[in-house]
């Protein structure tokens, strides 16, 4: 949907306050639109629809932090220094002011603030009116899986986190509301995708719309990450008797010409249509800042180079590039190794300059700047989408579930697991014939080299109990959500996650 905006008066409508103690004060005094006018017609509900899809671009740090966390990437960058929060969360030094995960914790409550607003005058407008249309309910939908995908991000990078669904948080709830239990949390967004599931249609004229399928799919991620595995199993079937498929070129699905395509099943869109120019608010514009960090730094060449230069940040380790075997195509779709690239590719007469710190000599290829995704602020403004949840994601939860299922089904679950398998190697001799036990590592494992550099990384490592044994740095019994930002703890009263003090 690459015509999701920032509303600007939406924002303001958003964190307008109560004038019971200005009874002369008339709000169309300061703003032309004020709560009082808004919700009026089907248009104001599809313009609200699309402020709440808007926060969904604000959170591409949670890629670059979920690989970054865990074995797949250092930070890398200009120096020890360079972005100091992403350094902290790589080396095991996070404190509790960390300003990435700050940004992420507000830019997720501002998606939660926006939709349970709309939710609750959903029924009928602040005036009290009935507002019809057609679509309404599938749109409410959306709205719906909006505020579990938010929940679903606070959930497991924080665990316990203030839960409220019946307004807009305001001022006034400031040391008042407290931390819910993460089961809570993950009972509100099953009901909210259930919710959504009965709604919304199968497929969406507009891309980056949320369909049923996203929907059960997330459902599914969430039933996994409870160990529910025989919901998991129920649900992710759905998906994976749904419409998609496994394109043949894995690279090409990262490039413009793939997005939306048919191994998508959620993206967040991002689009270069309305340069965003404001670095103190470095990743709240409509352009995914994400693509920026993986560049290569310096990068030049023929006019012909398909590369921008970046910032090296994310870069990946040796240890991911040799996880995987000879043949298969998701390594070179994955890493770009920049000096051997140089080599094949003489007539580019290429240079850069060598990552300054941690360098590996890897880059994230799955999200490289390219020449002419941008526009204005270029580093702010790449049209990059990220794929949040794929077909072969679907499948290797699916295999998961099926293995782990109270009844497992093994067979079921090589199945989906061998399906992810030929399509990276174009063949069936790299076929897993495992079961019990062996086999779940091996779809593990699977995951990590399908989804590498896509962030789930860290948080497969947490919910399937591996991160003590494969993180340096990794404390059991701390390391497992990351701290409740420090202004929270102070301003609201809330409480901090075990062992952050």
């Amino acid at each position: 949907m690459k015509s999701i905006k920032i509303i600007g008066s939406l924002i303001m409508l958003l964190i307008a306050t109560s004038c019971k103690d200005w009874v002369e004060f008339d709000p169309h005094d300061e703003y032309k639109i004020t709560e009082n006018d808004y919700l009026a017609s089907a248009s104001d509900y599809q313009t609200m629809a699309v402020s709440c899809y808007t926060p969904l671009q604000w959170l591409n740090q949670m890629v670059v932090i979920g690989d970054i966390a865990s074995d797949n990437s250092v930070a890398g960058g200009e120096n020890a220094s360079d972005v100091i929060a992403l350094q902290q969360v790589d080396d095991y030094t996070t404190t509790t002011n960390n300003s990435a995960l700050e940004n992420l914790w507000q830019s997720a409550y501002e998606g939660v603030n926006r939709t349970n607003y709309l939710l609750h005058y959903w029924d009928k407008n602040i005036a009290g009116n009935t507002i019809n249309f057609t679509g309404k309910d599938a749109l409410k939908g959306e709205i719906y899986f909006l505020r579990a995908y938010y929940y679903f991000n606070l959930v497991r990078m924080f665990g316990d986190v203030v839960l409220f669904t019946d307004r807009k948080i305001s001022v006034e709830d400031f040391g008042k509301l407290q931390r819910s239990p993460k089961a809570d949390v993950y009972t509100q967004i099953e009901q909210d995708l259930l919710a959504a599931i009965d709604v919304l249609p199968p497929t969406n004229v507009e891309k980056g719309r949320i369909t049923k399928y996203a929907a059960q799919a997330l459902l599914g991620k969430v039933y996994l990450y409870e160990e529910k595995f025989d919901d998991a199993a129920t649900m992710l079937e759905n998906v994976v008797n749904g419409p998609f498929s496994l394109v043949s070129n894995f690279y090409g699905m990262f490039l413009s010409t793939g997005e939306n395509g048919p191994g998508s099943v959620f993206e967040i869109q991002y689009s270069n249509a309305s340069p965003y120019y404001n670095w103190g608010g470095y990743a709240r514009g409509q352009g995914n800042y994400a693509v920026q960090q993986n560049g290569v730094r310096g990068i030049s060449g023929s006019d012909d180079m398909p590369y921008a230069a970046g910032w090296s940040t994310n870069l990946p380790t040796q240890e991911l590039a040799n996880a995987y075997a000879t043949g298969d195509q998701r390594k070179d779709a994955t890493i770009l190794d920049i000096e051997a690239y140089k080599t094949a590719h003489p007539e580019y007469n290429i240079k850069y300059q060598v990552a300054p710190y941690k360098n590996t000599g890897l880059y994230n290829n799955k999200y490289q700047p390219m020449k002419g995704h941008t526009s204005g602020q270029v580093e702010l403004n790449y049209d990059n989408n990220q794929r949040i949840i794929r077909y072969a994601d679907v499948l290797l939860m699916a295999a998961e579930a099926n293995n782990r299922s109270t009844t497992p089904d093994d067979i079921k679950a090589r199945g989906y697991l061998n399906r992810v398998r030929r399509r990276a190697f174009g063949d069936e001799n790299h076929d897993i014939n495992l079961s019990g036990n062996e086999l779940l590592q091996a779809i593990w494992n699977e995951r990590r080299l399908e989804l590498a550099m896509e962030g789930d990384r860290f948080f497969d490592l947490v919910r399937t109990g591996q991160a003590s044994s494969k993180l340096s740095g990794f404390v059991v019994g701390k390391n497992e959500v990351f701290p409740i930002p420090q202004k929270d703890v102070d301003v609201a009263g809330l409480t901090q996650n075990p062992n952050w003090q």
